[in-house]
C-alpha cells in the first residue's frame, strides 16, 4: 500500500496556507531552542488566544465552565493547555502530547578553565547524539543563570548577527590518522566536547611595573602587540605578564569572566546554579531549490510541539466550544527518559487535570481516574524518514517518507517492541476514520528494520492510565543531528491532522 504524495493536487489556497505555516514554524524553532524558551512562547501564544493561568482560577476558587481555557506550567519547562468542552471530563479528554527538549550540549556546573592560552567550558551531552557531529560548527549559548539574590538572568549569545559564536574544535586530517581508525562512537569522546570561548588575555594596568613605577616602553609593547628587531632584547609580553604582580594566573579565563560580568552581571560562582545549553547557532532555513523542506535545529520534537500548539489554539480562534475537552501537553526530558519534575513521568499532568476537574465540579480521585482511562491521545513525536543514502536499515514498505503526510506509528520500541505502547487495532481504526473524514494525508511506519535499532516516546507513559494512545508525527531526516530536515507539506498535514483529532475524535 503506497501512500499518496501530499504535494499533489494542492489548490493555490492550500499552498499559501502551507507556506504561511512553514514561515511561522521556521521563526518558532529559530527563536526557541530550549524547553524554557518554548514554554515561554507557548504561554504568550495561549494568552493571546484567551487562555488564563490556572493558578489564578485556583487562588480565586473560580469555577470552570465549558469554553473556559486555562494553562499551567511546570517550573517553566513544561506546559499544559486545557480548553474545557461540553461533555464532562470524566467521559474522557482528547490529548495532544509532545516534547520540547532536544539533544544538545549542557554546560557543567564547574565548567570554566584555561589551557595554553585558550578559555574553554566543559560540557556534558544531553540525549542521544553522535559526538563527532558537534565539532567545527558555530554554536550558541542559551539558558538561565540563577543568582543567590533570587534574580534569574536570561542568556542568549550567538543568535544575533552581531553576536560572537562558539565552537568545539576538531583535529586536522593531517594529524588525524589515529582518530580516523577509531569506531564512530569514539572518534570524539564525550569529555572532549569542550566549548572554545576565548583567547585574549586580561592585561595588567598599562604602564605599571611590579614596583609601581611607570614604564612607557612596556605600555608601547602591549599596545602595539609586536616588536621591532631593535627591541628584541626587551622582555616579551609573556615575560612582562609573569613579572607583573597584577596579572591574573589565568588571564584569558579572567577576561572571559569580566565580559560576562559586564554583560550579564554574573560571576564564576553563578555557574553552580545555571542551566546553559549549547545549541547550533543561526536560524532555520528553507532547504532545496524548490524550497520544499526546512533545515533547522531541534525539529525533534518541536515540529510536533509547534503543530500541536497551533491545533489547540485553533479551537479558540473559532469561538466554538469543543464537544470534548481538548488538552495539549508539552513536556521536557523525553530525550533522557521523560524523568524529573518536568518530564512525562512526573505528576504534573495528573495533578493539573485533578485541579481543573475540581474547579469544573468533577472533583475526586475516582472521576479523575475514569476520565484519564476514557481519554484518547496522540503522542506527537517525529519518525525516521526514509533516507536513500542509508536504505539498508529501513524496510521500505513500512517506512515514513518525506512528503507523504502525517506519520502514525502503531508501535515503536526496539527489537521485540520493547518499551512500546502498541496501540490497539480498534483505536487505529478510529484514528484512520477521523483522518479520512478530514482529508488528511497520512502514512504508517516503523522505526527502521526489525533489530536495526529502535526508540521510544512518551506514549507508553500516558497509556499506563489505560487511555488509548498512538504515536504520530512528522518524518525527519538526520534526526538528532545539529541540523535536521523536514518537509513543509508534512508539517502542514500534521497540523491539519492534530486539529481534526481534537475536534472529531
Amino acid at each position: 500500500m503506497e501512500r499518496k504524495v501530499a504535494w499533489n493536487g494542492r489548490s493555490d489556497e492550500d499552498l499559501v496556507a502551507l507556506e504561511q505555516l512553514a514561515a511561522e514554524y521556521r521563526e518558532f524553532i529559530s527563536q526557541n531552542k530550549t524547553e524554557r524558551e518554548c514554554t515561554k512562547a507557548a504561554i504568550a501564544a495561549a494568552e493571546a488566544a484567551g487562555y488564563k493561568p490556572l493558578s489564578e482560577a485556583i487562588a480565586g476558587e473560580l469555577p470552570l465552565q465549558p469554553g473556559d481555557k486555562v494553562w499551567a506550567h511546570a517550573k517553566g519547562k513544561a506546559i499544559i493547555l486545557v480548553h474545557v468542552g461540553r461533555a464532562t471530563m470524566a467521559q474522557g479528554l482528547n490529548i495532544l502530547g509532545a516534547h520540547i527538549d532536544s539533544p544538545r550540549l549542557d554546560i557543567k556546573q564547574n565548567p570554566l578553565y584555561e589551557s595554553n592560552g585558550l578559555a574553554l567550558l566543559d560540557t556534558h551531552y544531553y540525549g542521544g547524539i553522535k559526538n563527532y557531529q558537534w565539532v567545527a560548527l558555530p554554536l550558541a549559548l542559551h539558558g538561565v543563570v540563577a543568582k543567590t539574590d533570587g534574580t534569574v538572568v536570561d542568556v542568549v549569545i550567538g543568535e544575533d548577527e552581531l553576536d560572537p559564536v562558539f565552537c568545539v574544535t576538531d583535529l586536522l586530517p593531517h594529524l588525524g590518522r589515529a582518530q580516523m581508525d577509531k569506531k564512530g562512537g569514539n572518534v570524539v569522546e564525550g569529555e572532549d566536547l569542550d566549548l572554545l570561548v576565548g583567547s585574549c588575555p586580561k592585561q595588567a594596568p598599562l604602564g605599571e611595573n611590579v614596583d609601581g613605577t611607570s614604564s612607557e616602553t612596556n605600555k608601547d609593547v602591549i599596545l602595539s602587540g609586536a616588536r621591532s628587531a631593535e627591541s628584541k632584547d626587551l622582555p616579551t609580553a609573556s615575560n612582562e605578564a609573569s613579572t607583573n604582580s597584577n596579572t591574573p594566573k589565568d588571564p584569558v579565563k579572567e577576561r572571559f569572566l569580566d565580559l560576562l560580568a559586564d554583560r550579564y552581571g554574573i560571576c564564576e560562582e553563578d555557574f553552580l546554579s545555571a542551566e546553559l545549553e549549547v545549541v547550533p547557532a543561526g536560524p532555520a532555513r528553507d532547504l532545496g531549490l524548490d524550497r520544499s523542506m526546512i533545515i533547522g535545529y531541534g525539529q525533534d520534537d518541536r515540529v510536533c510541539a509547534f503543530t500541536s500548539l497551533k491545533a489547540q489554539l485553533a479551537l479558540a480562534a473559532d469561538a466554538v466550544v469543543p464537544d470534548t475537552t481538548a488538552v495539549c501537553v508539552l513536556v521536557d526530558k523525553e530525550e533522557i527518559g521523560s524523568v524529573g519534575a518536568t518530564g512525562m513521568t512526573s505528576r504534573f499532568f495528573e495533578n493539573t487535570m485533578a485541579e481543573i476537574m475540581e474547579l469544573a465540579g468533577e472533583g475526586g480521585m475516582l472521576a479523575l481516574r475514569r476520565g484519564l482511562e476514557a481519554s484518547r491521545m496522540l503522542s506527537s513525536d517525529v519518525s525516521a524518514g526514509f533516507d536513500p543514502a542509508y536504505a539498508s536499515v529501513y524496510e521500505p514498505k513500512n517506512s515514513a517518507y518525506l512528503g507523504r503526510g502525517l506519520v502514525f506509528n502503531k508501535y515503536t520500541g526496539a527489537r521485540g517492541k520493547s518499551g512500546s505502547n502498541d496501540a490497539s487495532a480498534e483505536y487505529v481504526a478510529r484514528v484512520r476514520r477521523v483522518m479520512d473524514d478530514a482529508g488528511v494525508f497520512f502514512q504508517t511506519a516503523e522505526l527502521g528494520k526489525v533489530d536495526a535499532g529502535g526508540g521510544g516516546t512518551i506514549a507508553y507513559i500516558s497509556a499506563e492510565y489505560g487511555m488509548d494512545v498512538i504515536d504520530s508525527g512528522v518524518a525527519v531526516l538526520s534526526m538528532h543531528a545539529p541540523w535536521e530536515v523536514t518537509s513543509k507539506v508534512d508539517i502542514y498535514e500534521a497540523y491539519r491532522g492534530y486539529e481534526a483529532f481534537l475536534r472529531k475524535m
